[in-house]
């Protein structure tokens, strides 16, 4: 009797599967925020919400464009390569699934940290930081070269291990739930982020990396996953004025025309801050 093999069309689920957690994540994040706010916003969320949306159209549009692919197309793509370490038929598929989502949350630990201690790179990553306020479209404030490059990086990680396509699109949907979520100007109760914080990354916890405070600055790089922080020593409690004195931005910026469209798009070309860091400072544990 001749098996049939089933193919799974891993390209629609994920668009379907992205989306739908896409939209469900923001909205569900955005309510929690009007009912449970943990800093008063010094403007409109709405209008944050237009600015930021737009500059992530613009990336997004720019990125397609280029790539013409996504992390599950790219490890469809791959994952017959000879070459791959996660293809690997003698190991169990459950231990490449899991070493797949460790693997690619890390690379966006090393990405994001990277983008912190390298010039060119902080100039790009800096439109993310200059938001003088921290809500759920603050994850959508990142300039089209960070995406780019971003995606290049990932999709290289991608092609070089060639983990299982299911590994590839947890790890996606992980990462994109945790965008909206990590950003979310929602308090949380004390025991609860304490908590939660031990296998996934709080919103207090991410709201320390964008702390007008340098040291603040190069801790919290972790994406979905806080073991990377508590590993390599990144990781800090509590911002050095803590949570309640806390001014969120950079220094200089904290004002109503950090929200324009022209400012976002051209920011990585005018001129550095002097207060600003454009590479690695000393880390201190918290």
């Amino acid at each position: 009797m001749q098996r049939v093999r089933i193919t799974v069309p891993w390209e629609r689920i994920e668009s379907y599967s992205y989306w739908i957690l896409f939209a469900a994540t923001f909205l569900g994040v955005a309510v929690w925020e009007s009912f449970r706010p943990r800093r008063e916003l010094s403007s409109p969320p709405e209008r944050r919400w237009g600015k930021h949306g737009l500059v992530l159209i613009v990336g997004t549009v720019i990125s397609v464009g280029l790539y013409r692919a996504s992390p599950v197309v790219v490890a469809i793509a791959f994952a017959g390569s000879k070459h791959g370490l996660l293809n690997k038929p003698w190991i169990p598929f459950v231990i490449r699934f899991i070493l797949a989502v460790l693997l690619l949350d890390l690379v966006k630990y090393a990405i994001h940290c990277a983008f912190h201690s390298v010039s060119f790179l902080w100039r790009v990553h800096r439109v993310h930081h200059s938001d003088p306020d921290f809500d759920v479209s603050t994850a959508a404030r990142v300039h089209p070269i960070e995406i780019i490059l971003t995606q290049a990086a990932y999709f290289a990680m991608i092609a070089i291990f060639a983990p299982p396509v299911a590994g590839v699109l947890f790890a996606e949907l992980m990462s994109g739930f945790q965008s909206f979520f990590g950003h979310a100007n929602a308090s949380l109760p004390g025991w609860v982020d304490k908590s939660l914080r031990t296998i996934f990354v709080t919103p207090d916890m991410h709201r320390i990396h964008h702390s007008e405070e340098v040291e603040d600055q190069f801790s919290n790089f972790g994406d979905s996953l806080p073991w990377w922080d508590y590993l390599f020593r990144t990781y800090r409690a509590e911002p050095a004025r803590g949570q309640a004195g806390m001014t969120v931005g950079l220094k200089g910026f904290q004002n109503d025309a950090s929200l324009g469209i022209v400012f976002m798009l051209t920011q990585p070309f005018l001129p550095e801050r002097k207060e600003q860091p454009v590479a690695a400072a000393p880390l201190q544990e918290g």
